[in-house]
């Protein structure tokens, strides 16, 4: 597991929560602690809507949980009862994410069982919890998700480009093959996340800026061309291998999948500046994608297989369009960042 820089800002906010209770004199500070380990958010947005989601439900939770404690009991069966209306009321106030935190809230508060001055305790050392979260989030290496999105499309793209060119020589052994798929499919669930972060942020705002919009369509087929892709490794995977194959089928394919990767490659350096916008090449591109499936109505046999080498080659075919559609983007923001003349390169433009 790699050493992230969440991990050591969970810790810390955990730590400075500690030193807060201490210096405030409150009691029972691990409340605080666990308070610092839920509020920890992947980026400054969801920070401050947790933060500020997070002050309502534990409010109303601490109130509800202090009047049912001081009128009624705080027998096990009623602490059972107010988490679960608490967590009604989270969810019917779209807070789901809260939920968690605010349960502890309620459990230590009701423990106080009428001591208004030692539930107010535990109340105020959850929001020290909250607070140390966020203050660490902001101002102690604070996330940068837009940055670390493309260069995670590239670590991406390396491993599933040398997958894709091992993929039909079968040249890799299985077992190494499995784990480095199952690397991939995790590594692009956690590009997915992230882009729904960007996503998220985007739809919260009342008038998002058109560059933001114009950059969310990028994060989009910078994702979904991945996708692509790993759908092509996992047809190969579940089809190509059980079916019957001739030499010619097997270079043809793996031909075309050399073709498409380099391509793909092509696209990632102009989104670096590094290639400046060939049209030629992507019109070689399109009729290329549609000759290769002209093809292979001829190659492929007509057999009880031929279906499972249709898949596959029906996830090349959409491979190679995504990236059609990736290439006309690249070349639309290339004029775009040139149109602005403030000097900024694409990738520059891309990680604002």
């Amino acid at each position: 597991m790699a050493f992230g820089a969440r991990m050591a800002k969970t810790g810390l906010a955990v730590t400075l929560a500690l030193y807060i209770t201490m210096l405030l004199g409150l009691q029972s500070p691990v409340v605080a602690a666990i308070a610092a380990i839920f509020a920890m958010q992947p980026s400054i947005y969801r920070s401050w809507r947790y933060f500020l989601d997070q002050l309502q439900t534990s409010t109303l939770g601490a109130v509800i949980a202090v009047l049912w404690g001081t009128f009624l009991s705080n027998q096990p069966i009623s602490v059972g009862l107010v988490c679960t209306l608490v967590i009604m009321i989270c969810i019917r106030l779209n807070m789901g994410e809260t939920i968690g935190l605010t349960l502890v809230t309620v459990i230590s508060v009701m423990e106080a069982s009428g001591q208004w001055d030692f539930a107010l305790n535990r109340f105020i050392m959850t929001l020290v919890g909250i607070f140390s979260a966020f203050f660490v989030n902001v101002f102690v290496f604070p996330p940068k998700p837009k940055e670390q999105y493309f260069k995670q499309i590239q670590h991406v793209f390396v491993k599933m480009s040398l997958l894709l060119r091992s993929a039909i020589s079968h040249e890799m052994k299985d077992s190494v093959y499995r784990e480095e798929l199952k690397q991939l499919g995790g590594a692009i669930k956690s590009l997915s996340d992230k882009y729904a972060l960007f996503e998220e942020e985007q739809k919260k705002l009342k008038r998002p800026k058109y560059s933001q919009s114009r950059q969310l369509v990028v994060y989009k087929h910078l994702l979904e061309s991945l996708q692509k892709g790993y759908d092509i490794l996992t047809a190969v995977h579940n089809h190509y291998f059980q079916a019957q194959r001739s030499l010619e089928l097997d270079q043809r394919l793996d031909e075309n999948l050399e073709r498409l990767i380099k391509f793909h490659e092509h696209i990632l350096w102009k989104f670096e500046d590094k290639l400046k916008p060939n049209a030629e090449e992507a019109e070689h591109m399109a009729f290329e994608n549609q000759r290769f499936m002209d093809d292979m109505s001829r190659i492929v046999p007509a057999s009880s297989s031929s279906f499972r080498i249709a898949v596959v080659a029906a996830a090349m075919y959409d491979y190679g369009h995504m990236l059609e559609r990736l290439n006309q983007v690249a070349d639309h923001i290339s004029r775009f960042v040139d149109r602005k003349k403030d000097g900024r390169s694409i990738l520059a433009w891309l990680k604002k």
